[in-house]
C-alpha cells in the first residue's frame, strides 16, 4: 500500500497521475499546506524538507516501510517498482535528462512565475519578466523536442510526460494573458491535449476533491507557504 501525502498543487498532481496510471493501491493523506500541516514534526519524519508530495510504501525494499519525497524521486521509484512508464533501457539517459530538466528548470521557474505574479506583495517587473521569460524558454525547448514526436522520451508515454504535465496543466496561471499560454508552442500544445485526454488524468484531478483544503490567503497561509519571508522563531 502506498500512503500518499497530497495537496492539490502541480507536484503532488504528478504523483496522483502516476498512481492512477499504474493502478497501484494507495491511501490518501491530505496535507493542508495553507494551514502549515507540512511543518509538523509528524510530517517532517516523512519529508524532512516539509513539502508535498511524499509517499510511504508499506511494501518497500525488504518488505519494510520506505519513505520517498520529491515528485521526481517518487515517479522514478514507482516506475522502477512497477516496471511501468519508464521506457526502455535505451531510453534511460533521455528519461533522466528530461526529468532533471523539469525538476531543476521548468518546475522551479514556473513556481516563481506564479509567486511573483499572484502572491508577492509587490509586482516587481524585473522578477515577473525574468521568470516568465525563463518559463517561455523552457516551453520552447520542449516544443522543439516534440516536433514530429508523440511523447517526450522514446515511443511511449512515460514519467517524463507525467512530470511535464504537472506544471503544463497550470500554464494559464504561470503565463496569464489574453490568449492561451500554449498557443505560441504548437507542438507542446498538441502534446498536452493528448496527455490531458488520458482517462487517468480525470481520475488524478479528482484526487482530494472530498477534502476541504483552505483557500484563504491570510497571514497564517502566508507564514505557512512562505516561511523564509519571516524571522525565525525561537524553538
Amino acid at each position: 500500500m502506498i500512503r500518499f501525502y497530497f495537496h492539490p498543487t502541480p507536484n503532488p498532481a504528478k504523483v496522483a497521475l502516476m498512481l492512477e496510471e499504474t493502478g497501484l493501491p494507495y491511501e490518501l493523506f491530505p496535507v493542508d499546506t495553507s494551514k502549515g500541516e507540512q511543518h509538523t514534526q509528524a510530517f517532517r519524519t516523512i519529508n524532512p524538507n516539509g513539502k508535498v508530495p511524499a509517499i510511504v510504501d508499506t511494501e518497500g525494499p525488504g518488505g519494510k516501510d520506505a519513505r520517498v519525497f520529491d515528485s521526481s524521486a517518487i515517479l522514478l521509484y514507482l516506475g522502477d517498482k512497477t516496471g511501468r512508464l519508464i521506457g526502455t533501457a535505451a531510453d534511460r539517459p533521455e528519461l533522466l535528462s528530461w526529468l532533471f530538466f523539469i525538476a531543476s528548470g521548468l518546475g522551479p521557474f514556473s513556481g516563481q512565475a506564479v509567486h511573483f505574479q499572484h502572491a508577492a506583495p509587490e509586482k516587481l517587473p524585473y522578477a515577473v519578466n525574468r521568470y516568465r521569460r525563463e518559463v517561455e524558454r523552457h516551453y520552447e525547448v520542449l516544443d522543439a523536442d516534440l516536433k514530429g514526436r508523440e511523447f517526450i522520451v522514446g515511443n511511449e508515454f512515460t514519467i517524463a510526460d507525467i512530470s511535464a504535465w504537472g506544471w503544463l496543466d497550470r500554464a494559464g496561471r504561470v503565463l496569464p494573458g489574453e490568449t492561451s499560454a500554449l498557443a505560441a508552442f504548437p507542438n507542446l500544445e498538441r502534446w498536452f491535449r493528448a496527455v490531458d485526454s488520458r482517462p487517468a488524468v480525470a481520475k488524478a484531478r479528482a484526487v482530494g476533491k472530498g477534502h476541504a483544503f483552505k483557500k484563504e490567503m491570510d497571514e497564517e497561509t502566508k507564514r505557512s507557504l512562505f516561511p523564509s519571508n519571516y524571522p525565525r522563531t525561537a524553538s
